[in-house]
């Protein structure tokens, strides 16, 4: 999850605009919400590979093994970059 939110920060600082890379993120994780994958064991094990978790997760014990780190903390972290006040 570490990597993640180095990637994040590294993204944002190449592109000069962290509040792109947080609405984009944003998009990606309600079109999850909306349309989730198939759950197989196949997309299960690539899971990690995907910019954000492909399957509905609704938190909980679930959230516990998940690869990805929240997709709302990786929001708020980039939109204080951007310099936006909580």
């Amino acid at each position: 999850r570490t990597r993640e939110f180095a990637a994040d920060k590294s993204g944002a600082e190449y592109v000069h605009d962290p509040e792109a890379l947080a609405s984009a993120l944003a998009k990606l994780h309600n079109g999850v919400q909306v349309r989730p994958l198939p759950q197989t064991a196949g997309t299960e094990a690539t899971s990690s590979l995907y910019i954000v978790h492909p399957f509905r997760m609704e938190g909980g014990l679930s959230s516990l093994f998940s690869t990805h780190p929240p997709v709302e903390e990786r929001i708020r972290r980039l939109r204080r970059m951007a310099g936006y006040v909580e």
